[in-house]
């Protein structure tokens, strides 16, 4: 089993946040990083594990760097039955409807269609006191075992 870290992010916090992640997941084994705007959605293996770093942008929605990825997944609505993944999500808790919701709304679409959500969802606040990349870091530690069941 390798771990795929998908990134889709705004300003970039989210490429930093899954180079940090990877490298937990990399002390246990194979992790590699993608943007998703450079993942093809026909190659999402459920032999692998699948790690989202999702930003939230606007008014709750998903961020630029996101948007070809599940914009592939809603037109071609692949068969996702036996995928795993976490979700990492970054936002800001000013925002309380939307908090977090990029994160959120990717979640729900690969759920959708048969995929299977492990762990808590990891959601950074930027307007806390916690540096992304700290809390990803021990977010991540929680993940690694469930990925490997």
């Amino acid at each position: 089993m390798g771990v795929v870290i998908l990134y889709g992010s705004e300003t970039g916090t989210c490429e930093v946040v899954a180079d940090h992640i990877a490298d937990v997941f990399a002390a246990h084994g194979d992790a590699s990083v993608y943007d998703m705007t450079e993942f093809d959605i026909a190659d999402l293996d459920p032999a692998d594990f699948y790690v989202l770093v999702v930003a939230t942008y606007g008014e709750g929605e998903l961020p630029t760097g996101a948007l070809p990825f599940f914009d592939d997944i809603d037109a071609e609505q692949p068969d996702l039955t036996g995928l795993r993944f976490a979700v990492f999500g970054l936002g800001d808790k000013v925002y309380d409807d939307t908090y977090n919701r990029g994160g959120e709304i990717a979640g729900e679409k690969l759920t959708a269609l048969g995929a299977v959500q492990i762990g808590e969802h990891g959601r950074h606040d930027s307007s806390g006191d916690r540096k992304p990349k700290d809390q990803a870091i021990e977010w991540a530690e929680t993940i690694v075992p469930l990925a490997a069941d």
